[in-house]
């Protein structure tokens, strides 16, 4: 189907949720359906996405269907997940839901192609990187800081940090530097 060729190419779903826990980035099934809709419209394809619950021995699992149809073409892709009906905090729709989303991102990472870099698990710095990256971000935002005594004791605030907490209270403070009137 030619107009999955072209989605698969055109398609651009950034990872633009963040886990705190791990420390890493990642796209979830809603990030991918926003991406797609504009191609969906373009190339006069429809897509449907469905869940059927199963069991295999005592494994309750979600399967999740991406259906790609352009007229009388279709392209169908399935992805599973595990649920877990007493995961801690969740009641049993949450666990279900929760199951669903998991798989359903799966089925559309693999219909769009999506699955082009490492997992989140093997690329995990526990944050060095993100930590680095965010000090960087700050950086360049002292340069709004008007007072040169503020924006260099920012900007030894930001190098001295060891914590993702620490630089988030100091971009609080950035921004209350920057948004002051003289």
């Amino acid at each position: 189907m030619k107009q999955l060729i072209n989605i698969q190419s055109e398609l651009k779903a950034p990872k633009s949720q963040f886990n705190s826990f791990g420390k890493y980035n990642y796209r979830n099934a809603e990030d991918i359906l926003e991406a797609v809709k504009p191609l969906l419209l373009k190339y006069e394809c429809t897509l449907i996405l469905s869940d059927c619950v199963q069991t295999s021995g005592s494994i309750l699992y979600v399967e999740a269907t991406a259906k790609l149809s352009h007229h009388d073409e279709s392209v169908i892709v399935t992805a599973q997940a595990g649920i877990d009906p007493n995961r801690k905090g969740m009641d049993i729709a949450q666990a279900f839901g929760a199951s669903s989303s998991y798989a359903r991102k799966y089925a559309l990472s693999g219909l769009f192609l999506l699955d082009d870099s490492k997992d989140a698990d093997a690329t995990n710095t526990h944050g060095k990187d993100d930590l680095t990256d965010y000090k960087s971000k700050l950086i360049l935002k002292c340069q709004d800081i008007t007072d040169a005594m503020k924006r260099a004791s920012a900007q030894r605030s930001i190098n001295d940090a060891s914590a993702m907490a620490d630089l988030i209270k100091i971009e609080k403070r950035i921004n209350e530097l920057t948004n002051q009137k003289d």
